[in-house]
């Protein structure tokens, strides 16, 4: 099989951006830890050499072992023995394989036996092994929620339950869906109780829709302040299945990612430790954990764009119809093509985005050790904004075009395609969950319109604007501009109604224009730098300029009084 990293050219551009020598400097401590570690980097280019040899790891074993695997668990599945899951035997080679690597904790600090990587690598990892088998990765992806324990946890805590991550590779899960609270978090009722003659917490209720709901340790959100029903009675808890306590009731009949156990889970008397300070649980914790988990979901997200893109194109190239390859017609290649400029408009959003993530998590590391100067303090603020806006924004459209490309990806191989001869059949409806989990599209739009209404989205996109171009791409520049005028005048357009419902009925429409100029730019600026780039840039420009120009003439045709014709009478 192919080596999914190697294969893969913009993974490694990517991963080489001009932004990436601050990020590991500053993750790095300026290379002091090789004076600790031997495995630490002398400098930079040590470092990316470590990232480049692991990731080449990575992508042999996705497709050596990953991606063979995918159809055997599709078809096996996990099940239920004695209350506890059972994986299907693929997936426990590919997690043996992944853990004998490696790479669990890949970006934990080294003292718990992390590799401590930056969050672009890890992400590259998720990418990757999610085009190998999107449903694997919930397993090993949930891996991001030791980023909560190491960030928020006492010290006693992280060195008991970090090294298990890292070195014994034991997985992990996050406890927060009820049957009674989806994305309602604010509604949990599972019970946390102090033990006076136990010296512990008991957690006591029901979970639902649990993700590797029986991995060894767990983040669990309770109801720790009696009496109370918002979210400021909750706490975050960690349970180790060590203990006890928690059983598993159901393995969920799922549309896709069949691998994976979505579980329902019932704690009785089930032990567990208070995580950071009690009540703080949904307000800072969970926030902090789902937009990790948003920035995993849309990783998975274009690593299934990616399998989707590749599994259409090699199935056009080799249906014959009418006496030539179906590539040759234009219903065809012009389809591809937009699904290959999606895909990398996806990709480029995604590693942005990370890198915010990137700049502000390390500020925020650094803070805890020394105090920062007041430029390092500026820059992370400057970091956290970005984060913030970005992480709901590339959620959505990635997530969105994944459930698209897989779609097209059906289409090419006709009436082939909808059958389970071929991958596309699992990558579709793989695909369709990540729209949904770790919050829908439409709630990712009600965390990003504050990056529309606040101009923050704007702002960005006039650095964008302000980056310089090579004269023979002067005239995308050119088109992204006017485009963004046209933004503007929307965002004003809605604004100025001072209504929130006019707000709120528009908003998909203004996420949506935002993230196409700026993933527009941020292709435009990759052509910049490396003109393989040329082709997705031309045609994903086209393609939101008449996305961004159909948008603004509904918004500019719209008034407050239209909304009535959308209701329904209750």
């Amino acid at each position: 099989m192919a080596n999914f990293y190697n294969d893969n050219k913009e993974l490694r551009f990517h991963l080489q951006h001009p932004l990436m020598e601050k990020i590991v400097r500053l993750k790095e401590r300026n290379f002091t830890e090789k004076e600790k570690f031997d495995y630490a980097p002398m400098d930079y280019e040590d470092a990316f050499d470590s990232f480049d040899k692991v990731l080449e790891v990575v992508g042999e074993i996705c497709g050596d072992i990953v991606a063979p695997n995918a159809e055997s668990i599709d078809a096996e599945g996990p099940h239920v023995v004695d209350g506890h899951v059972i994986y299907a035997r693929g997936t426990q080679e590919n997690i043996e394989a992944l853990n004998k690597a490696g790479l669990m904790g890949m970006s934990l600090p080294r003292t718990y036996g992390g590799l401590n990587f930056p969050i672009v690598p890890y992400i590259m990892a998720a990418d990757i092994v999610s085009r190998a088998d999107a449903g694997f990765v919930n397993i090993w992806g949930l891996q991001d929620c030791a980023e909560t324990i190491n960030e928020f946890a006492s010290e006693e805590q992280k060195a008991k339950y970090l090294p298990r991550v890292c070195n014994d590779g034991d997985t992990m899960a996050m406890d927060l869906t009820e049957p009674d609270a989806g994305s309602d978090l604010q509604a949990v009722q599972l019970k946390a109780t102090w033990d006076e003659k136990k010296q512990t917490w008991l957690l006591n209720g029901v979970k639902r829709f649990i993700t590797n709901g029986d991995g060894h340790i767990s983040l669990v959100l309770a109801r720790s302040e009696a009496g109370t029903k918002d979210g400021r009675g909750l706490s975050m808890f960690i349970y180790d299945k060590k203990n006890g306590g928690v059983t598993v009731r159901r393995i969920e009949h799922k549309m896709g990612i069949i691998g994976s156990p979505t579980c329902e889970l019932v704690f009785k008397d089930a032990p567990g430790e208070l995580v950071g300070d009690r009540k703080m649980g949904l307000i800072k914790y969970v926030m902090a954990l789902m937009n990790g988990a948003r920035l995993g979901i849309a990783a998975q997200s274009v690593g299934v764009c990616e399998a989707a893109y590749r599994e259409g194109l090699q199935y056009a190239k080799e249906r014959m119809q009418f006496g030539k390859a179906i590539i040759r017609f234009p219903a065809v290649y012009e389809m591809l093509a937009t699904m290959k400029a999606k895909l990398d408009a996806s990709r480029t959003l995604l590693y942005e985005t990370a890198r915010f993530v990137d700049m502000y998590k390390t500020y925020m590391h650094i803070s805890e050790e020394r105090k920062l100067e007041k430029e390092e303090r500026d820059e992370m603020k400057q970091y956290q904004k970005l984060a913030d806006i970005f992480t709901p924004l590339v959620k959505g459209m990635a997530s969105e075009y994944s459930n698209q490309l897989a779609y097209d990806a059906i289409q090419i191989h006709g009436g082939s395609g909808f059958m389970k001869d071929y991958p596309v059949e699992r990558i579709y409806r793989d695909a369709r969950i990540t729209s949904i989990y770790e919050g829908t599209t439409q709630l990712q739009v009600v965390a990003a319109i504050r990056g529309v209404t606040t101009g923050a989205y704007l702002a960005q996109i006039r650095e964008y604007e302000a980056e310089k171009v090579a004269p023979e791409l002067e005239y995308m520049h050119r088109s992204l501009i006017i485009l963004t005028d046209d933004y503007e005048q929307a965002v004003k357009k809605v604004t100025a109604s001072n209504d929130n419902e006019f707000v709120d009925f528009h908003a998909r429409r203004l996420v949506e224009m935002a993230g196409h100029i700026i993933m527009s730019y941020l292709l435009l600026l990759d052509t910049n730098r490396d003109r393989m780039f040329l082709k997705s840039a031309k045609n994903y420009i086209a393609f939101g300029k008449a996305q961004v120009k159909a948008h603004a003439e509904f918004i500019r045709s719209s008034e407050l009084n239209d909304l009535g014709m959308y209701k329904y009478e209750m």
